[in-house]
């Protein structure tokens, strides 16, 4: 009852705004008021709790210390303060989340590459970041690399187990993929010569070579795949009652510029995206 309160809170307060602009605000007021009574009254008892999953996948979302950290990280824990969801993050391996995602009720998971495969499985709200599919080489092996021409699609790529970045690598036509459990296996096994290109989001990669004791001056791009939007995941069988609450705190922050402040403190650079968009079998 709390959280969807809350939602139409935050949707009467955003309908005021609108009204202060406009004028007239007596009888419009009485009008959104009178209505908001109304769906406050035919509020489910009890909306779901969610058990919320992330990944290692710094700087989107990490370990450091005892706590969690990132950017969705730091998002997801302001959208919980705003709609009043006391649910613990759990970092786990991406296996494990994504498994958990599509069997089990009531998952959010974060962060989700869009594609449209999983817009047929899921609800996808966002999105939070953008990124960009990037095939990486060690310094140094770019040119020799570009200069096999098609044959390049014969040399195997490195990814992380259940990656969108390993399907794109696929799409566009390379055979042979190389994976493991872990962007930081995986940029490990590049730096020791197993294998030639490695597929990967940029927002990350700096972070996940920093932790291998590397530098993105230690690697190189070969080429771009894809342009990757980065979303909230809720499970087929969470309510959608439950989704537009998250959803609609989320507009709220890109409105009043909290979600622009998280996005530039992690990405800087980065363009934040400030459309919210809710797709997939819950899907607008």
């Amino acid at each position: 009852m709390a959280q969807s309160f809350r939602l139409l809170t935050l949707q009467l307060r955003s309908v005021l705004q609108h009204t202060a602009r406009w004028g007239r605000q007596q009888g419009l007021l009485a009008f959104v008021l009178a209505l908001w009574a109304a769906q406050v009254m035919a509020l489910p008892a009890n909306p779901a709790e969610l058990t919320i999953y992330t990944e290692d996948w710094p700087p989107i979302s990490f370990k450091s210390g005892d706590k969690l950290d990132g950017m969705a990280v730091e998002l997801v824990q302001a959208l919980q303060k705003r709609i009043g969801s006391n649910a613990a993050i759990q970092l786990v391996p991406w296996n494990r989340g994504y498994k958990a995602l599509l069997e089990d009720p009531n998952v959010l998971l974060f962060t989700v590459g869009r594609s449209e495969e999983r817009e047929k499985i899921m609800t996808l709200v966002g999105p939070l970041a953008i990124s960009r599919t990037v095939l990486y080489t060690r310094k140094g092996n770019a040119a020799r690399l570009l200069g096999l021409g098609d044959d390049l699609y014969q040399v195997a790529v490195g990814a992380y187990r259940g990656s969108i970045f390993a399907d794109a690598a696929m799409k566009k036509g390379f055979q042979t993929l190389d994976l493991a459990a872990t962007p930081q296996v995986v940029a490990k096994m590049l730096m020791m010569g197993r294998f030639d290109l490695w597929a990967d989001g940029n927002v990350v990669v700096p972070s996940v070579l920093k932790d291998i004791g590397y530098t993105i001056q230690d690697v190189e791009r070969v080429m771009v795949l894809d342009s990757l939007e980065l979303y909230l995941a809720f499970s087929p069988k969470t309510p959608l009652s439950t989704i537009k609450i998250w959803e609609e705190g989320l507009r709220q922050m890109k409105k009043d510029g909290s979600f622009q402040k998280i996005h530039q403190k992690w990405l800087p650079g980065e363009t934040p995206p400030i459309e919210t968009l809710r797709l997939g079998l819950t899907g607008n």
